[in-house]
């Protein structure tokens, strides 16, 4: 039985990070149907499901790996945004955040350093904040 699906999986694109999350989002849209007994629930969760069966069992495995491509990235810039903004936030007592009024670029600056000339390191405008 093991061998036949395999060979059945054969140039077929299987489950991949995408198809992870449909298959939660499914779930959990089943979940809250099955409590609200509202039908547009149920729906959603079993048409997302069959789309991603579909997806699991294309044969079209460029274009899957391109959707997939798409929602890593995506996925990638938002773990880096949280990170960034969490840094940003255990740094705040050490530093001051501004953001140069040319470019927007964000400089950090030492606190309690009183009125400081502040250059921006990348257009090197200078501008006058208290730290």
């Amino acid at each position: 039985m093991k061998q036949k699906l395999q060979r059945f999986m054969m140039g077929r694109y299987g489950a991949d990070q995408l198809g992870q999350v449909y298959m939660g989002i499914s779930l959990v849209l089943l979940l809250i149907s099955l409590f609200t007994r509202w039908g547009i629930f149920y729906l959603l969760g079993f048409g997302l499901m069959i789309y991603e069966y579909y997806r699991m069992m294309s044969k079209q495995i460029d274009k899957r790996y391109a959707e997939n491509q798409k929602f890593a990235t995506w996925r990638y810039k938002r773990v880096v945004e949280r990170n960034k903004r969490k840094e940003h936030w255990k740094q705040r007592k050490v530093y001051h955040f501004y953001k140069c009024p040319s470019c927007n670029q964000k400089v950090r600056v030492p606190r309690g350093k009183g009125k400081i000339c502040i250059t921006c390191p990348k257009c090197r405008t200078e501008f006058i904040k208290k730290s």
